[in-house]
């Protein structure tokens, strides 16, 4: 099973793009992709339905909050401050 961990890309100093690997089977792979109505999240689905990620689209417009609310929506925990600060430190 693969943990959670957020993963941020940078570009020219700054955050570009950020992806929030959600706990999944080794292997699984991404067969359908939802995006939120705002734009700033694109979830990953598994072939058996469940999230296995979420691409964070404009890092420096999310907060805690918004991101927890996105997690709760799918089912999973919310993320610790200490897991968010490296988007906030980007």
């Amino acid at each position: 099973m693969t943990e959670r961990s957020l993963q941020i890309t940078f570009r020219k100093g700054r955050a570009f793009a950020a992806y929030l690997h959600l706990a999944h089977p080794p292997g699984a792979r991404s067969v359908r992709t939802e995006a939120s109505a705002d734009g700033l999240f694109v979830v990953d689905y598994g072939a058996d339905g469940r999230p296995i990620g979420i691409e964070i689209t404009a890092p420096e417009a999310v907060n805690r909050e918004r991101l927890n609310a996105v997690l709760e929506s799918l089912g999973e925990p919310p993320l610790p401050e200490l897991e968010f600060r490296p988007l906030t430190a980007a």
